[in-house]
C-alpha cells in the first residue's frame, strides 16, 4: 500500500482516531491499576484535615495488591473497572488530540533538523505543549473519572452515593459549580499531564529515533517495545506528585460555589500532604502507576505504529 499524502486532510483525521482508537485498547488492558492507583493516592488523607471535628479513619487498604484484592473481595471484580467509560473518553479526546498536535509541532511548528533528527530542546516542547493542551481539554471526562472511582469506598465507609453514572455526574457537578466547575482541578490536571507527555512522548521519540541511529535494530515492534518501557518508566517518575495532588483536588467535597471545602488550590493540597504525610506522600500509588504506565505505553505504541503502518502511514 503506498503511504498517504502527509499534506492531505485525511492523514490528520487519521492520525487522530488511529491514536485514540490504540488508546482506547491500552485504557481496557491496564484500567483496573489504575483504578487501584486513585484508591492509594486518596489513602492517609484524613492524616491532612478534619473533617466534621473529628479526623478520619485510617486506610483500610495500604499496598497495592491488598487494595486490588480488596476491591474484588468487598465491591465484585467488575468493579475494577468502575470509571472506565470516562476514562475512555478522556482518552478519545487527550490521546488523539496530544499526538495529533506533537506531529503538527514536529513536522511544521518546530521542524525537524537538516538530517531529518527532532533535537532534545524541541521534543521537550513539543510534548509539553501537546500533553497540556490535549489534557486541558479532556479534563472534564477526567474529573468524573476520579469521582466514579472513588464511588466503591464511599459506600464501604457507609457514606451516601455521590454519582450514579456518567451522565448524572457531569449534569451534578455542572448544576452545583456552573461550567466552570467541570474543569475543578484542572490546574495539577495540565501539569501532570505535561511532565506525563514530556516522559512518555519526548522519551518514546528520543529513545526510537536513537535505536534506529545508532543500533543495527530496525523500524519494529522490538524498537518500540524498548522505546516504550523507557517511556513508561519515565512518564511514571515524572508525573506521580502531580497526580496525586490532582486526585485529591478533584476528590475534594465542594460548596455550593464549586469550591473546594479541604483544598484552596493545588498548591493548598500539596502543602497539606506533604506536612500531614511527609515527601514520600507525593508518590502514594507509584508502583500501580508505573506497572500501568509500563503495559499501557506497550500497548498504545505497539498498536498505534502497527495501526499506523496497516493504514500506510509513515511510522511516528
Amino acid at each position: 500500500m503506498a503511504p498517504l499524502q502527509e499534506n492531505s486532510q485525511w492523514p490528520r483525521v487519521s492520525k487522530f482516531t488511529l491514536s485514540a482508537c490504540a488508546a482506547t485498547v491500552a485504557e481496557l488492558v491496564t484500567y483496573p491499576l489504575d483504578l487501584t492507583k486513585t484508591r492509594l493516592q486518596i489513602q492517609g488523607e484524613g492524616g491532612t484535615h478534619q473533617n466534621g471535628g473529628s479526623r478520619h479513619t485510617q486506610p483500610k487498604y495500604r499496598g497495592m495488591l491488598s487494595t486490588a484484592v480488596g476491591i474484588v473481595r468487598e465491591e465484585g471484580p467488575f468493579k475494577l473497572w468502575q470509571g472506565v467509560t470516562p476514562a475512555i473518553y478522556r482518552h478519545i479526546v487527550y490521546s488523539g488530540g496530544r499526538m495529533l498536535a506533537y506531529e503538527q509541532l514536529r513536522e511544521s511548528v518546530l521542524g525537524r533538523s537538516e538530517d531529518g533528527s527532532f533535537p532534545f530542546w524541541k521534543a521537550v516542547i513539543g510534548s509539553m505543549i501537546s500533553g497540556a493542551l490535549g489534557q486541558f481539554i479532556a479534563s472534564p471526562t477526567d474529573l468524573v473519572k476520579v469521582q466514579m472511582q472513588m464511588e466503591g469506598m464511599r459506600r464501604l465507609e457507609g457514606k451516601p452515593p455521590r454519582v450514579r453514572g456518567v451522565y448524572h455526574a457531569f449534569t451534578k457537578i455542572v448544576t452545583e459549580g456552573g461550567i466552570r466547575g467541570l474543569w475543578a482541578g484542572w490546574v495539577p490536571n495540565v501539569q501532570r499531564a505535561a511532565l506525563v507527555n514530556l516522559g512518555d512522548l519526548m522519551t518514546y521519540d528520543t529513545v526510537k529515533h536513537f535505536l534506529l541511529s545508532n543500533t543495527s535494530i530496525q523500524d519494529n515492534m522490538l524498537c518500540h517495545g524498548l522505546s516504550s518501557l523507557c517511556s513508561g518508566l519515565v512518564a511514571a517518575t515524572m508525573g506521580t506528585p502531580a497526580d496525586v495532588v490532582k486526585t485529591r483536588v478533584m476528590n475534594q467535597p465542594r460548596d455550593l460555589n464549586g469550591r473546594g471545602l479541604i483544598y484552596k488550590s493545588s498548591m493548598d493540597c500539596l502543602v497539606q500532604s506533604v506536612r500531614g504525610e511527609g515527601l514520600l506522600s507525593l508518590y502514594k500509588g507509584f508502583l500501580p502507576t508505573w506497572f500501568r504506565m509500563a503495559p499501557w505505553s506497550l500497548t498504545f505504541w505497539l498498536t498505534f505504529e502497527q495501526m499506523r503502518r496497516a493504514m500506510g502511514l509513515s511510522s511516528f
